[in-house]
């Protein structure tokens, strides 16, 4: 659907009311009729009659803040009510927005695609190529999900994901959930069942008794539109979603879960991960408690260790990282009109094409410059050097994972040789969770000394075996 103008109405601190015009997605525009300051922070009322309507509310602390975000609530996103109470009290003073969007029915299926039953002995064959030290136990089927779920400003959308079911094992099964890594080609997303990528993950641990799942995430394999890549909150509904979708099929289809749930994920699925687990553990824990919890490899401190990576000399193994970051959060956050505002010449004509999903990470590197923020417009690299509230700043901060306190059992894997996620993301995590009284978090680097690619398997198997003595 093509954008349409809309007029979303903010408030500051209940002092004056206005409206900025913007372009959107089909939203609507409820008015602000009250904000008022109380003990637990900022109660905003709005009055709006719009049937089959949720509400996103969004904060900007000055007005130079140059992106909306979305504060602290009670309940998740969208909410169906007209009331909201922002939880961050301590503010003086903010600017709020709220817009209207059509209620997603999240989780709910809307295909599924039978796509094949894979042997024990077929699968054994491909576990011995991958070098992995594991029996393969129970035959496999494979299926693709199209599901409900919702965009990063609440909107009814769609999404796939990958689930692989092991046959006959006698009794309900435990499940786990798998983020994958860094995709940028739409067709590789696990959905697409090709296992020379982490969809052999799927395989491997349905063939021991689990079932699991892979979700594509937004923008990749039936989801349309731009991934929104390391945008913690989409990230989370996105698998919070797939998981309700997950259950319903289980449910209904022969192979009863028992109350068993696992999470991992590597590199870009750890941060998945790691938003996951936030989202059950603060919105769902009743309805998804989680058993264990393992996030490997993830950028858990973008606005911190990872943006003075970016900004630092030294070569990076992969810098399309940089510029499917600022793509995504272009996207979402509106840092400019256009990724090409953003870009120098030549880079503001040729990458943005490179963004479109039919490109593999080695030809993005290719047209990149070996320091990949040098792709920045001079003046916006000076400026998100020197301002600590930058938008873009700003931005990372929003996707940063650490900044809570996890409850259920946690082991970060992450191996001290790795140039892409470098491991003081962990370190950072680690030590705030310690300092907020998170009792059973643990750091574990696998393979000392591994790279971000050597180190997967040996994380993976680490992980694994950890779930294993908890199934």
């Amino acid at each position: 659907m093509a954008p349409t103008k809309i007029f979303l109405r903010y408030v500051l601190a209940g002092v004056f009311l206005c409206t900025i015009s913007v372009q959107a997605q089909p939203l609507t525009s409820p008015k602000i009729t009250q904000l008022e300051r109380s003990a637990n922070g900022w109660s905003l009322t709005w009055a709006h009659d719009a049937p089959d309507t949720e509400y996103m509310v969004q904060f900007q602390e000055t007005l130079e803040d140059g992106i909306w975000r979305i504060p602290q609530g009670a309940k998740p996103f969208p909410i169906p009510g007209h009331t909201w109470t922002d939880l961050d009290a301590g503010q003086a003073m903010r600017f709020y927005r709220v817009a209207g969007v059509p209620a997603a029915e999240r989780g709910n299926i809307l295909s599924i695609n039978h796509d094949n039953t894979a042997s024990a002995s077929l699968l054994q064959v491909l576990i011995n190529q991958q070098g992995v030290p594991i029996t393969a136990q129970y035959n496999v089927r494979m299926y693709t999900l199209v599901y409900e779920t919702i965009t990063p400003m609440g909107a009814r959308t769609v999404a796939s994901g990958a689930l692989f079911l092991p046959e006959n094992t006698g009794g309900p099964l435990p499940l786990v959930s798998y983020q994958h890594g860094t995709i940028i080609e739409i067709n590789k997303a696990p959905s697409a069942l090709d296992l020379t990528t982490e969809a052999s993950i799927g395989l491997i641990m349905a063939t021991t008794g689990y079932a699991t799942v892979l979700p594509d995430y937004l923008g990749l394999g039936d989801s349309p539109g731009l991934h929104p890549y390391h945008h913690a909150r989409s990230e989370a509904t996105v698998c919070v979603d797939l998981l309700r979708a997950t259950r319903t099929f289980c449910a209904t289809n022969g192979f009863p879960l028992n109350d068993r749930l696992f999470l991992t994920g590597y590199s870009q699925g750890g941060h998945a991960t790691m938003a996951l687990c936030r989202e059950l553990e603060t919105f769902h824990s009743d309805e998804f408690p989680i058993t264990a919890c393992a996030p490997m490899a993830g950028a858990y401190d973008l606005s911190g260790v990872t943006a003075s990576d970016f900004l630092s000399p030294r070569t990076k193994p992969n810098p399309y990282y940089f510029l499917y970051l600022l793509g995504a959060y272009q996207e979402v956050y509106k840092l400019a009109p256009t990724l090409a505002d953003l870009l120098t010449p030549p880079y503001n004509t040729t990458l943005p094409p490179l963004l479109e999903g039919n490109s593999s990470g080695g030809q993005i590197n290719s047209a990149m410059p070996a320091n990949p923020i040098e792709i920045l417009k001079p003046e916006l690299l000076s400026a998100f050097q020197n301002n600590p509230r930058h938008p873009l700043r700003l931005a990372l901060h929003e996707n940063d994972l650490y900044r809570w306190r996890p409850k259920s059992p946690m082991r970060m894997y992450h191996c001290s040789g790795d140039q892409d996620v470098i491991i003081a993301n962990s370190q950072v995590a680690h030590a705030s969770f310690q300092a907020q009284g998170a009792t059973q978090v643990e750091m574990v680097d696998p393979l000392p000394g591994a790279s971000h690619g050597g180190c997967a398997q040996p994380a993976m198997l680490a992980a694994k075996a950890w779930f294993d003595s908890m199934r």
